[in-house]
């Protein structure tokens, strides 16, 4: 029989401040349809309205036309000085354009930036295309795409996000599909900071005009329809932590720059991320059974954050459930526990524990001996 075995432990000794007990006030008013507020290092969600609403994209739907672009490129499936003509289906494409001429090819890099900067839907077409051979394809290939990343309720029907009857995002799956984003294409993503981009003797301004009013704001996209309003994705870095907000459905391009400012400013000002954690630090050594050695590294494999209203850090408690009887083998990064971290009664986050270093087992002495001790135990039967 799998039982837990409960450990706790406080890390007020770890963390202090002379601010706690600091007022923290509540989320602002935010005149949006839905809207949300993410830390990424931490992965803990700050404030949110409807996060899980079907909403219309609009241009938004080019963060995942960009991730599978960026991934292309990263496969080398595509390359940056490759060149792509227009099809008359691209150049015809209504709405926001690049202004790309059908007698002269264009460079991928700058299909890049004109989906990005310009939000051209001719450039998102010509992409599509070539990634896909056509944008239905293209379509289906973000849906995979999609799902592979953990989008709970999203379905793209185009590269663009011209309206369509089933075309739809979740504010919360906007935020999941911009973290990918920076975590997977970080070679990529200053590309969202750029402030105007000139094609074909044109220049535009990107929509994003909180890269204008903002020093700590470097991405990410705007996008807009009559239907939809106006949505955009912002991410912030100050103080070394990231906050990635999503807002859509607003009355206007100055409306949605002020609600995501109200919120980004809201979390790094009133929040504060520290590390928990190092990567393959242990957190406790486990009682191990049966194998080569009679204790468990248990801990992370990734650096481990927290974040909690500043002032407040010293308050945390952690408790650490542990599976037991662990039995070798043991490989590393395997779950071994959970690690649920607690503020005022109230549970802020629980993680999986891993094992961070691999056990093999004992020799058949070793294993019998352990098997009877077990029994002994009554941790068997």
């Amino acid at each position: 029989m799998l039982r837990l075995a409960l450990t706790a432990s406080l890390i007020a000794t770890v963390f202090t401040n002379p601010l706690a007990h600091a007022f923290t006030p509540p989320v602002p008013e935010i005149a949006a349809k839905s809207y949300y507020l993410y830390d990424k290092q931490s992965g803990q969600i700050l404030a949110a309205r409807d996060p899980d609403m079907r909403v219309e994209p609009a241009s938004l739907t080019k963060l995942m036309t960009a991730y599978l672009t960026f991934k292309m490129v990263k496969e080398g499936k595509l390359k940056l000085d490759q060149t792509l003509y227009v099809s008359e289906k691209g150049w015809r494409t209504e709405g926001s354009r690049m202004y790309l001429d059908p007698k002269v090819p264009a460079r991928v890099d700058d299909l890049i930036k004109g989906m990005i900067v310009q939000s051209g839907n001719d450039a998102c077409v010509t992409l599509a295309e070539a990634i896909a051979g056509s944008e239905e394809v293209f379509a289906q290939m973000m849906n995979a795409e999609g799902k592979r990343l953990g989008l709970h309720d999203s379905y793209f029907t185009n590269s663009t996000g011209l309206p369509d009857p089933a075309l739809h995002v979740t504010t919360s799956d906007l935020a999941r599909l911009a973290t990918a984003i920076i975590n997977d294409f970080p070679d990529f993503y200053h590309i969202y900071s750029i402030k105007e981009f000139k094609y074909n003797n044109i220049n535009q301004p990107n929509r994003n005009l909180l890269l204008y009013r903002d020093p700590f704001v470097d991405g990410m996209k705007t996008g807009h329809t009559e239907s939809a309003g106006y949505n955009l994705v912002a991410s912030t870095r100050r103080d070394n932590r990231r906050l990635i907000s999503v807002v859509v459905g607003t009355s206007g391009p100055e409306v949605r720059a002020d609600e995501s400012s109200k919120l980004l400013n809201w979390g790094t000002q009133f929040f504060e991320t520290p590390k928990l954690y190092a990567a393959r630090q242990a957190v406790q050594q486990a009682e191990l059974w049966k194998g080569k050695e009679a204790q468990l590294a248990v801990g992370f494999t990734n650096d481990q954050f927290v974040t909690v209203p500043k002032g407040e850090a010293a308050k945390l408690k952690i408790e650490q459930l542990i599976a037991h009887p662990l039995i070798a083998p043991i490989k590393y990064g395997q779950q071994v526990g959970t690690l649920k971290i607690s503020l005022d009664g109230k549970v802020l986050s629980e993680r999986p524990l891993v094992a961070i270093t691999s056990v093999e087992e004992a020799n058949i002495f070793g294993r019998t001996w352990d098997t009877i001790r077990l029994w002994w135990k009554g941790l068997f039967g």
